[in-house]
């Protein structure tokens, strides 16, 4: 995310995060700095998975996936740390798991949840996942995205709604039906979910799109979606392109997705980060266009120093 003429980059790794900053887009990860790691004991312990960086109402927040064990990862939840001060390179303290589903009282069955993202609708904060129906014992259990109202940033104060399923036939996967990594994106008062889909491990990963019918529409009911895609997919030399997120060029005029991709065919999730512009078409939504290959001139961001 692009903040105060800087880039943060968030990423997991080696069971911590760590969140660095940059002037230059085109080079996310400098200036690293190790801004939590997991505990020892309890149930994020380990398989520290797709954090999110966030700046809500002063405070900075980081979202998170982790287990208590796997694989197979059956024990996946959603967690998040909030920033002690104003630095987003600063210590951060651990609020704990939050509610994805199953007894609220409890919580010893909160739903497996992960890659869960959070922004306000007309001024009502809102988390949405990717969460399984209910818990199973195998991980090859299809993927559904889930939506929920938040009373505050660390709380999800509604129940979850089932959003969206992987039903489309450029949904379904040859070894497991998942909608995952879901990102709010903003055009004016347009307001899309792009949320990849396909298996991760396998070069056919993607991304679909959700539109919200308008900037009234109640976010919770899933009629006031509607479903669109593919819209970025693999080529014959990119693959696996996947699990987008979306900032704007140092002087604000150009959009730009950055988001990962495998390096071969082959089953796995050995991945490179890559990033490109992107336009709005005229109906207001984003046009992707298809992955630059490696090699490609690009020209540099608008306002980047060269």
């Amino acid at each position: 995310m692009r903040h105060e003429g800087a880039y943060y980059y968030v990423e997991a790794g080696d069971r911590g995060i760590d969140v660095y900053r940059s002037e230059r887009l085109t080079e996310p990860k400098r200036n690293g700095v190790r801004v939590w790691t997991a505990p020892d004991t309890g149930w994020n312990r380990t398989n520290v998975w797709a954090p999110e960086l966030h700046l809500i109402d002063g405070r900075w927040y980081v979202y998170y996936a982790a287990g208590r064990s796997g694989p197979p990862f059956v024990a996946q939840r959603s967690g998040v740390l909030r920033s002690v001060d104003a630095d987003p390179q600063g210590r951060y303290e651990d609020l704990g798991q939050l509610d994805t589903g199953g007894d609220p009282a409890t919580r010893a069955d909160d739903v497996w949840a992960i890659d869960l993202t959070v922004g306000r609708l007309n001024g009502q904060l809102y988390a949405v996942w990717s969460g399984w129906e209910a818990n199973a014992a195998t991980d090859r259990t299809p993927q559904h995205l889930y939506i929920a109202t938040m009373s505050d940033p660390a709380t999800i104060g509604g129940a979850r709604v089932k959003l969206s399923s992987p039903v489309e036939s450029w949904e379904r996967g040859t070894e497991l039906d998942l909608q995952e990594g879901p990102e709010l994106l903003r055009n004016g008062d347009a307001v899309f979910l792009i949320y990849s889909t396909r298996e991760s491990w396998l070069p056919d990963y993607r991304l679909g799109q959700l539109r919200l019918a308008s900037a009234a529409a109640d976010p919770l009911q899933p009629s006031s979606w509607t479903k669109t895609g593919p819209v970025f997919s693999r080529t014959a030399s990119v693959f696996g392109v996947g699990h987008g997120g979306f900032t704007t060029s140092p002087d604000g005029t150009e959009p730009w997705i950055v988001y990962h991709a495998k390096v071969s065919t082959a089953p796995g999730w050995d991945r490179v980060i890559r990033m490109q512009p992107f336009t709005w078409r005229a109906d207001g939504s984003p046009d992707f266009g298809t992955p630059a290959p490696t090699g490609q001139a690009m020209p540099q961001p608008s306002g980047q120093c060269r």
